[in-house]
């Protein structure tokens, strides 16, 4: 191979390296769009929510304002109706070249009362994500990219508290109100293969947030109902994917023109034990520890 041809070979392999893998989205007038809409159920026995004993983590009294009388704090992923309408199911299409505009406002989360919220939301892939602190105790945020290919870290800072609240009024037996501290702005930019934000708080792990990076406007999430309405698709055959953090279901959907097709889901509900924590009967370090302080759930008395 001769000099000419070996640096067109190289500038050739450098471009098809530095190519992406799909062309970013274009916004584009859509014409005789279609509507994806249905309700999404789950059937079988709700599963346990996960428990954290409180004592053994920071704040467990301002914590504990949250918790089911035992000094146990709950976190249930799985919000359902009585007639199993599953709430909060990210339904969204993994790949559209064109559509509609992509209108997106970052999602502000926010740490209040040990508890992120929401628990379940959607990031834009690249874009930013808001994060506030509402608690007069301090919060830790550390935030990840994750999927079948394993997590990264995508940012690890300590969120602050409002100036405004005083720790100590809380402990003398004051009420104390929620405000806001600094509202830290956060890049969210996910690798090849990796869609998936996971956020949890360093000091306080039942602390939890999650969602699905999105890279186009078609997308939506379930109601109180289960039901999800996705418009404006352009005519044409999608995957489509029913995302939560604990079930997945991928499916072909064809959409055509000025047409509403309806895709209802139903999900099974895991048996047996999900997680390594769960509230327990007895438990190996007690209220004792706390002296003569006590966890009183004032604000929510979990079940």
């Amino acid at each position: 191979m001769n000099v000419r041809m070996l640096m067109l070979a190289i500038v050739v392999g450098l471009a098809l390296v530095a190519a992406p893998a799909f062309a970013a989205y274009q916004e584009i007038s859509v014409e005789q769009g279609g509507t994806l809409q249905g309700t999404v159920t789950l059937h079988g026995e709700v599963p346990k929510p996960k428990g954290y004993n409180l004592v053994s983590f920071p704040d467990p009294v301002y914590c504990g304002r949250i918790s089911n009388g035992q000094g146990w704090r709950l976190l249930q992923p799985f919000q359902v109706g009585p007639k199993g309408e599953f709430q909060n199911v990210v339904i969204y299409f993994k790949r559209v070249e064109k559509g509609k505009p992509f209108k997106f406002t970052p999602p502000l989360i926010e740490a209040k009362d040990c508890r992120f919220e929401p628990y379940i939301t959607v990031v834009r892939d690249p874009g930013n994500v808001k994060v506030v602190n509402m608690d007069p105790v301090m919060h830790d945020i550390q935030a990840y990219e994750t999927s079948k290919h394993g997590a990264r870290v995508l940012f690890n800072d300590p969120l602050p508290m409002s100036p405004k609240l005083r720790k100590q009024d809380l402990m003398a037996g004051k009420t104390v109100k929620n405000r806001a501290g600094k509202i830290m702005i956060e890049k969210v930019k996910m690798r090849r293969g990796r869609n998936i934000f996971a956020m949890q708080c360093g000091f306080h792990p039942y602390m939890e947030s999650w969602g699905v990076a999105v890279k186009n406007p078609y997308y939506a999430l379930t109601d109180e109902q289960g039901k999800f309405v996705i418009d404006e698709i352009p005519p044409g055959t999608y995957q489509v994917v029913a995302w939560h953090p604990m079930l997945t279901k991928e499916f072909t959907v064809t959409i055509e023109p000025n047409q509403t097709t309806t895709l209802d889901i139903e999900f099974e509900a895991p048996k047996g034990r999900l997680y390594v924590n769960e509230a327990q009967e007895q438990t190996r370090f007690g209220m004792e520890l706390l002296g003569g302080s006590k966890i009183v759930p004032t604000v929510e008395l979990q079940k």
